[in-house]
């Protein structure tokens, strides 16, 4: 399986990422090993979408960092679980 995930992180703004192994990559972002998100502990996983193919869940990634307009989406669909973190960075 292959992931696209979103991450709280402290100073309110949302990380969005691609890895093979969800378990292990969240985990070294919340030990401050991720160069990207280790300024913003704590991290906090809000939201992940598996993907077969490794492909598919690149494309999706590329989708949700470059199109406005689909990161709006998403962020309108998990609305309540990135509650916390409205208000405060770019949410």
């Amino acid at each position: 399986m292959f992931y696209v995930y979103v991450l709280g992180m402290s100073n309110g703004q949302l990380y969005i990422g691609f890895t093979p192994n969800l378990k292990e990559r969240v985990q070294k972002h919340k030990e401050g090993k991720v160069f990207s998100t280790r300024r913003y502990l704590p991290v906090r996983l809000l939201y992940y979408e598996c993907y077969l193919a490794k492909e598919d869940a690149v494309r999706r990634e590329k989708m949700l960092k470059k199109f406005g307009s689909t990161w709006s989406h998403l962020k309108k669909r998990i609305a309540n679980s990135i509650k916390d973190f409205q208000g405060r960075g770019q949410c």
